[in-house]
């Protein structure tokens, strides 16, 4: 893999959940997990309906690596979904002078807070990860006003190296190398 691939794997094992590609019966959770004000509290407010349907529309349910549905293991639905994808050179916040880190991000449907599955999706992937590009650093950006991610952060093992203004709002910069992620 290159320094600028992602995470390959189509599918990520975990206790409770799966972390797998987009399907055809996702639409409807996508649509929530974008539109729910509650949910997008801390990533920029929700968005319009219309907005997302498109983004649906364009992106279909081709393979996209690194982005992930985080489903039930038992019933398959839609519980949220993980990402680790480049964070663009031009934003602000990075741990390398080049920019393009691996950058952690989640969302969960509000039926499935508080149940520790933020926590599983996010651990199961990051050691998907360290198996393919151990040597890469690693970061997750959120708002210091999140509580229950800043605490999500912490437990995972990132340490917070620097705040910054974004969207309006502080946002914390947590960064762990990869390899300390493996199984």
């Amino acid at each position: 893999m290159n320094a600028l691939s992602t995470v390959s794997v189509t599918e990520v094992d975990a206790e409770r959940i799966l972390l797998r590609q987009v399907g055809d019966t996702d639409r409807a959770g996508l649509i929530e997990l974008y539109t729910d004000p509650e949910v997008r509290t801390y990533l920029g407010g929700p968005r319009p309906r219309a907005d997302v349907e498109q983004m649906l529309d364009q992106l279909g349910t081709a393979p996209v690596p690194g982005s992930y549905v985080i489903a039930d293991r038992e019933s398959d639905d839609l519980l949220g979904g993980v990402w680790l994808d480049r964070r663009p050179a031009d934003m602000p916040g990075h741990v390398t002078e080049n920019g393009n880190e691996l950058e952690l991000s989640y969302a969960l449907l509000r039926s499935a807070w508080g149940k520790g599955l933020a926590f599983e999706a996010t651990a199961a992937l990051l050691r998907a990860a360290a198996d393919e590009l151990p040597e890469q650093p690693v970061m997750v950006v959120t708002q210091t006003a999140n509580e229950r991610s800043m605490k999500l952060v912490e437990r995972l093992g990132f340490r917070v190296v620097d705040t910054f203004e974004q969207f309006d709002a502080e946002q914390a910069l947590g960064s762990a190398p990869l390899h300390s992620f493996k199984a």
